[in-house]
Order: structure tokens, then C-alpha cells, then sequence
């Protein structure tokens, strides 16, 4: 059975409010157990999860970029190469074509 999840937040005298319908019922669950974990409403702890996802800065798309970023505080890093061989030439075919 799907159910429904209504958000309200009072916040500098500003008001946002949210219905979540067809929320899973495991997910409601879920949502329950992990607020009375905090100590907090589910509406509570939803809007901390809602905050918290929204806040977070994007991530890079760039892979190059990301892992540079990520090694740029300790001084990069240095990868020695191996040497390269010249490219062998390629197998030579024995058989017939069909």
C-alpha cells in the first residue's frame, strides 16, 4: 500500500509545504525509524534530508578535474612510465577465407 507524507516548515516567517504521494510504505518506515533515531518528527527529519541533498555542491563532471582536485592539496602526484617498446607487428593469418 502506498502512502502519503505531508511537509510543512515554518521558517523566518516563511512557509513551504509538500505532500509526497504513493510513498512506499517501507520507505515511510524507514523515514519513521530514522527520525526517532535523531530524536525528531519525520517532517523534521525529512526536511534535514531535503536540506541536506539540495546543499550539497554538485559534483564534478569532469573525471580529469575530479581527480585533480583530489590530489591537488597534496602537491599532485608523479607516476613514472614505464619505457615503451616499438609496437610489434601484427600476427599474420594462415588460414584461408571463406
Amino acid at each position: 500500500m502506498q502512502s502519503t507524507l505531508n511537509i510543512v516548515k515554518l521558517e523566518e516567517d516563511t512557509m513551504a509545504s509538500i505532500t509526497i504521494r504513493n510513498l512506499d510504505d517501507d520507505i515511510k518506515r524507514r523515514l519513521r525509524i530514522r527520525a526517532a533515531e535523531h530524536g525528531r518528527s519525520m517532517e523534521e527529519e525529512a526536511c534535514d534530508i531535503l536540506w541536506h541533498v539540495v546543499t550539497e555542491p554538485a559534483a564534478p563532471r569532469n573525471l580529469a578535474a575530479s581527480i585533480r582536485s583530489r590530489v591537488a592539496p597534496f602537491g599532485g602526484v608523479e607516476i613514472d612510465l614505464p619505457p615503451r617498446d616499438p609496437m610489434r607487428d601484427p600476427p599474420r593469418f594462415a588460414g584461408k577465407l571463406a
